[in-house]
């Protein structure tokens, strides 16, 4: 029998964390199907995977990225019987109860789209420097502060309820690895769901933050695209603030990088701003996808 919830977990080159990944989510207190969609990895990854004989592995013959496998995964498990799916990074593992938690709190309250577990480094005590910070944007406390509701809270671990997947749709194919989830909140809010924080759930997330100009180049940019297709706003705001993040994004990068480099950003940012106005048409019709929620489908 199949059973409500499905993981879908993207892998690319994860040995060095998958073993301990699904060998958790086994112990899970309530049962759920794994789905694993492999980006071609070129390590012991999928062999890996094959020591567990329940899970289902989709392997793709090219990188997708993290929205476009997701959504391989997503769409796996809805047509399999889904009543949610819990989306999870290869680099962190659950504890028995996480599931269950989450699930019991989303079944409470089905006015959230999307709710996260509290993630903590790999010692299990301090909480991932990221995710307090989108801790700490936290707008409105329920159930006696066992629920937080924020804005946005990272995609290393979301349970999405089906109802949410179908209103809202998928990620967006235009995000190749970083901005989709940001996105998907903004749409997320848009189509009336709210996002939260179960405090009583916790995952934990093993890995380093590392600032490098290459990836927060590729990162400004998609910034600047997930304000423009911010449907939460009119066409002309969304440019408008797209254009804003053209400006204070090398500002704010002044700090780490200095002055040649903040201005290099800002030369990358201000054509690829131009870039996405000159598709207006295409842009359009992503937005008008991401408010009729067929994204992805």
């Amino acid at each position: 029998m199949k059973n409500s919830i499905s993981v879908v977990i993207v892998t690319f080159n994860g040995s060095f964390w998958i073993e301990k990944n699904l060998s958790q989510l086994l112990n899970s207190s309530i049962p759920v199907d794994i789905i694993v969609v492999d980006n071609a990895s070129t390590d012991a990854t999928i062999s890996l995977i094959e020591k567990f004989p329940s899970v289902t592995l989709i392997k793709s013959k090219v990188n997708l990225g993290f929205g476009k496998a997701n959504n391989l995964g997503i769409k796996h498990a809805l047509n399999n019987g889904a009543e949610a799916v819990f989306l999870l990074n290869q680099d962190t593992w659950i504890y028995e109860n996480t599931i269950k938690i989450l699930a019991e709190n989303l079944q409470k309250n089905p006015d959230f789209g999307i709710l996260s577990p509290m993630h903590f480094s790999v010692d299990a005590q301090t909480l991932d420097s990221n995710f307090e910070m989108y801790f700490n944007r936290k707008t409105t406390e329920i159930n006696d502060g066992n629920i937080i509701v924020v804005p946005f809270v990272n995609a290393a671990a979301w349970l999405v309820s089906k109802s949410c997947l179908d209103k809202v749709g998928f990620f967006e194919p235009e995000f190749s690895h970083y901005g989709e989830d940001r996105n998907y909140c903004d749409r997320v809010r848009f189509h009336g769901f709210q996002i939260g924080i179960c405090t009583e759930s916790k995952i934990c997330h093993d890995r380093k933050i590392v600032r490098h100009f290459k990836k927060d180049v590729l990162q400004s940019k998609y910034k600047v695209l997930i304000a423009i297709l911010d449907i939460n706003n009119s066409f002309f705001k969304s440019a408008l603030l797209g254009l804003k993040e053209v400006f204070g994004l090398p500002k704010y990068f002044f700090k780490f990088f200095g002055l040649k480099k903040a201005v290099l950003l800002g030369a990358n940012l201000l054509f690829y701003y131009f870039k996405i106005i000159a598709r207006q048409k295409t842009i359009r019709t992503i937005r008008k996808k991401a408010i009729d929620g067929n994204v992805g489908k």
